[in-house]
C-alpha cells in the first residue's frame, strides 16, 4: 500500500517538475496557493519523502518474480 502510494506521489512530482521544465508553470503551487502556502510544502515534503521511500524499492527482489521462480522450482 505504502509503495503504491509513494509512486503516486512520485509521479505527481515528476508531473509538476516537468510542467516546470516545459512551461514554467508549478502546478502544485497554482492549486494550493503559491510556493509558500503551508498546503504547497507539505505537498512538496510529501513527495520528497515519498521519492525518499521509492529509493527502496530498487532494492527489493520483487516478491511477483520470486514466488513465481519458488513455483517453478517445486513443479
Amino acid at each position: 500500500m505504502i509503495d503504491r502510494l509513494s509512486l503516486i506521489l512520485v509521479i505527481i512530482g515528476a508531473v509538476n517538475w516537468g510542467s516546470i521544465g516545459l512551461f514554467q508553470f508549478d502546478i502544485v503551487s497554482w492549486i494550493f496557493g503559491g510556493q509558500d502556502a503551508i498546503l504547497s510544502r507539505i505537498i512538496y515534503t510529501l513527495v520528497a519523502l515519498a521519492g525518499i521511500w521509492c529509493i527502496s524499492l530498487l532494492f527489493r527482489e520483487n516478491e511477483v518474480l520470486s514466488r513465481a521462480a519458488d513455483h517453478n522450482d517445486v513443479v
